[in-house]
């Protein structure tokens, strides 16, 4: 009896594959792996072999405007926060903590590149010149956006867990393509490239969107930066159970570089996004960062971290504070005094004032209209809701509204 052909199987063509990835290993080694950090809790800069050049490029005033930044975006964070609380917004989003990682990578960024937020993004904002009392509008349910993204090239929120990663992609393909047919019709083309990039947390990195997006990005080798925020919880959920690896690593899955980088660190932060979006712009493909930071408060208004964690985990999170650890190294290299840090608080209580004051002038929510909008034409189910509203609401009839005090009087900035 003959020997039996085994038929081919699948893994013919390993010895193609396994140069791939050698080539594909040989791209990732670039740069280190280990996490980034330049600026310690102790206020003490130490040199990076790659990333210490683009720190080097942060003079005097781009340092006291990185403090500025995080010490006005945290004022804004309280405000709003106290806002919500007295009935003037929704719900609110808090961002505390989180300071460095979105000034050092907002700030890093260029005009021409286009950002994809998620809901956390109010210190990007603020490197994007969106104004702030314009971004309360969508809080306060008076808007489904509040700014012009073509003004700025910030995207409005998203809301739907790591959709923006999509779009970020798609974006990405289609700067890629327009800077092609430009490149071909002017050789001599002076626009600068652009790169895209987009936000979102530990949690939405399980996401399928996410990964997806990620092998698009690969395939096309597109101009995109996807940073993601690992403020340890996804609500009640420790980034522990997201993944058993650090986040950067899963780039290598995808054939690109990621990074881990200490993200209460907004020199370090600043010098890897920098190098990612060069990295991004010059055609070599897509990067992931991942900012190593936490997020201090709760994860919005309406839920009670008190619930799922411990408060000696958030003691030690404070301890490592991105103000303060800038604070000390601006005191100490002689970059700034006193009489700086009184005026940048000064303009913080300023912002926060101009915040409060334009918020009390935005007209007043009707729910209702949420009804009226959600289909084109009536549907029974929805006057259904509609109807139980009404009953429901009749029931508090006589008592003080949302931003009122029980005589009836609104609220004022005296009571902030």
């Amino acid at each position: 009896m003959g020997t039996t052909q085994l038929p081919s199987t699948e893994f013919d063509g390993t010895a193609v594959d396994d140069q791939l990835e050698a080539e594909a290993e040989a791209v990732m080694g670039e740069p280190p792996a280990q996490m980034v950090q330049l600026l310690g809790p102790d206020g003490k800069l130490v040199n990076d072999p790659v990333y210490s050049e683009y720190a080097e490029k942060l003079d005097p005033d781009k340092l006291r405007g990185l403090y500025a930044d995080m010490a006005r975006i945290r004022r804004f964070d309280v405000e709003a926060t106290a806002l919500q609380r007295q009935g003037q917004l929704a719900l609110w989003v808090p961002l505390t903590g989180q300071e460095a990682a979105q000034i050092g990578s907002g700030r890093a960024s260029q005009p021409q590149d286009y950002i994809f937020p998620t809901y956390r993004e109010h210190g990007v904002a603020l490197t994007r010149n969106v104004d702030l009392a314009e971004l309360l509008r969508q809080f306060r349910g008076v808007s489904n956006g509040g700014w012009n993204p073509k003004d700025t090239n910030f995207h409005l929120y998203t809301l739907v867990l790591a959709a923006q990663t999509l779009h970020a992609v798609g974006y990405a393909m289609g700067i890629q393509r327009d800077q092609k047919l430009a490149a071909a019709s002017d050789p001599v083309c002076t626009e600068p490239p652009a790169a895209v990039m987009a936000y979102y947390g530990d949690g939405a990195s399980s996401e399928g969107d996410v990964h997806e997006s990620m092998v698009f990005a690969s395939s096309f080798n597109a101009p995109v930066v996807f940073f993601c925020q690992n403020n340890h919880w996804a609500i009640s959920v420790p980034s522990t159970v997201q993944t058993r690896i650090p986040l950067s690593n899963r780039a290598k899955g995808y054939g690109f570089p990621g990074v881990r980088v200490d993200g209460n660190d907004v020199i370090a932060v600043h010098a890897v996004t920098e190098w990612a979006l060069d990295h991004a712009r010059q055609g070599k493909g897509p990067v992931l960062i991942e900012a190593f930071t936490y997020r201090v408060g709760a994860h919005t208004t309406a839920d009670d971290p008190t619930k799922y964690r411990q408060s000696a985990e958030e003691d030690s999170w404070r301890a490592k504070d991105p103000l303060a650890r800038l604070e000390k190294y601006l005191r100490s290299e002689g970059i700034a005094d006193d009489v700086f840090f009184a005026k940048v608080k000064a303009d913080g209580d300023e912002l926060a004032a101009y915040v409060r004051r334009t918020t009390h002038d935005l007209e007043t929510p009707d729910i209702r209209t949420a009804f009226a909008n959600t289909y084109v034409e009536a549907h029974p189910l929805v006057a259904e809701e509609l109807a139980w509203f009404e009953e429901y609401s009749a029931g508090f009839a006589g008592e003080p509204q949302a931003g009122e005090t029980p005589a009836g009087q609104a609220i004022t900035e005296a009571g902030n």
